[in-house]
């Protein structure tokens, strides 16, 4: 794969539309989704060209094995949208509850932990 395919295939994968869709009208509505989008991604290609052969009998060329590679990754979220109506512009947000719920348990493990180590060190 050429890295213009590659390029190619990173912008139809890490869009807005795949997380939400596209922007839409309906009943005098006009929405426009809002998503987070990250990604990244790498290529290489390995040595080429050719190695004698260290035989008596004959003097071989042989080419050298070479390949190459590439990959992509990315997350895409909805964060919310804007919804238009006339000249009324208004942002409605989209909650992810599970989202909010590990960040949550994240933040008081993160708690629960540092007061035990504030305590150990306090009797030490």
């Amino acid at each position: 794969m050429k890295a213009k395919d590659l390029l190619s295939r990173v912008s139809d994968n890490l869009s807005v539309g795949r997380s939400f869709g596209s922007a839409y009208e309906k009943d005098g509505l006009y929405v426009i989704p809002v998503a987070f989008v990250a990604g990244g991604c790498g290529g290489g290609e390995g040595p080429t060209g050719t190695s004698s052969s260290d035989t008596d009998d004959d003097d071989t060329v042989e080419e050298s094995p070479h390949g190459s590679g590439a990959g992509f990754g990315g997350v895409v979220f909805p964060v919310g949208a804007y919804v238009v109506k006339d000249d009324d512009v208004r942002w409605v947000p989209a909650i992810n509850v599970t989202l909010l719920a590990l960040v949550g348990l994240g933040v008081f493990r993160f708690l629960v932990k540092s007061s035990m180590k504030a305590r150990t060190h306090r009797r030490g």
